[in-house]
């Protein structure tokens, strides 16, 4: 197991120091799903739910929280976000929306807590908007699916 190093000598929480790291091209990718029922899946599929554009707002609330994943998480660098992206994709079959947050940033930190953070707020904002058809919706399986760059290298889940 690798030291934690959010932690000093003491276990006082602190903030990594980066400043010695090289700057290289990071991405890192995150994805999770919402599950609904079947009639409030197919009014997001189809754009008709009363809230207006589900996933239009859920795409801009995640990539705002990706921006911002310094504000939220408090030992997180600010980072210079490059490009950020939510995609969302229809599983028909358990009426489940998948939600994918890419991050780029070319810097001395990785981005995988912003591609996170990102597509928790995307379900969180599908839910918001959705609540009034279906209160019982369930958010899950978030987690990084892929990082490049800096010293750690790459990284590719095998649990997908």
């Amino acid at each position: 197991m690798p030291d934690l190093t959010h932690f000093d000598a003491r276990g006082n929480a602190v903030m990594v120091d980066v400043s010695q790291k090289a700057k290289t091209e990071r991405r890192a990718v995150a994805t999770g799903q919402i599950r609904m029922c079947c009639e409030c899946y197919q009014a997001v599929r189809q754009g008709s739910a009363q809230k207006g554009d589900v996933l239009g707002v859920a795409r801009v609330a995640g990539i705002m929280a990706a921006k911002r994943t310094d504000s939220l998480i408090p030992l997180c660098h600010p980072v210079q976000i490059t490009q950020a992206s939510i995609d969302f994709d229809f599983l028909d079959q358990a009426c489940s929306i998948a939600v994918t947050c890419a991050v780029n940033t070319s810097g001395v930190t990785g981005v995988e807590m912003e591609a996170l953070t990102g597509v928790s707020i995307a379900l969180l904002t599908i839910y918001d908007m959705c609540k009034a058809m279906d209160k019982g919706m369930e958010m899950g399986r978030i987690l990084l699916v892929e990082k490049s760059g800096g010293k750690s290298g790459t990284y590719h889940c095998k649990r997908i």
